[in-house]
């Protein structure tokens, strides 16, 4: 069996990221017969956020100059979630998060497997499009890492120390480096970049390509 390496560069506020796992979860059950050794790795829209996070409607207002632009756009959002399986409500959201500490979390799955990061990200995900709930909270990454199947009281317990902010940050300026630019983007053996939502036809063909020729 072949051996690919995948990195999802990804942020937890963005809803085309949400869009693109659900792509990604179907790509990966198109090419069970290579080994893809997948990872979530951080990226901050809006690392300028403050540590609670801005008020929604002020967010908006500041992003896309009120709610009724943003209203638009998210309309195209809304569709392409409906294509898989995504009801976005994006009325519940009430704050826009700063996501560090979320990426943090994410980083701490890593040990515990794909499986475990890949679940994570999905209640995540959830959790702030479906829910409405706030990321920025740490009870409430605390409570999706028990979802998860995380050990939430480890989890409580990393929150509450500095672990793991810088190296986050050094992830999220490697990204920058490699010329991220936007999300999600998916990393194929640290050299073949996949920029956006794409379907999953071709995040698994790029993947099998990729096998194929190294």
């Amino acid at each position: 069996m072949k051996t690919v390496k995948l990195d999802i560069v990804s942020d937890v506020m963005c809803p085309w990221c949400y869009i693109g796992k659900r792509y990604l979860d179907e790509a990966l059950e198109l090419i069970r017969d290579i080994e893809v050794q997948a990872c979530w790795r951080p990226y901050q829209l809006d690392a300028t956020l403050p540590p609670d996070g801005k008020g929604r409607a002020q967010y908006l207002n500041e992003k896309f100059g009120g709610e009724d632009r943003a209203r638009e756009i998210y309309q195209n959002i809304e569709q392409a979630g409906e294509n898989v399986g995504i009801p976005f409500a994006f009325d519940r959201i009430e704050r826009s998060p700063n996501t560090l500490n979320a990426h943090r979390v994410l980083k701490w799955a890593t040990s515990l497997g794909f499986e475990i990061q890949n679940e994570l990200a999905e209640v995540l995900f959830k959790a702030f499009f479906i829910d409405g709930k706030d990321l920025g909270d740490k009870q409430v990454l605390i409570e999706c890492a028990k979802i998860a199947g995380m050990d939430h009281a480890l989890v409580k317990e990393l929150l509450s120390s500095d672990a793991d902010i810088k190296e986050v940050q050094q992830e999220v300026a490697n990204a920058h480096q490699m010329g991220v630019q936007g999300v999600p983007a998916f990393i194929i053996n640290e050299k073949y970049m996949i920029g956006g939502a794409q379907p999953a036809h071709i995040i698994a063909g790029s993947i099998k390509q990729v096998a194929e020729q190294e």
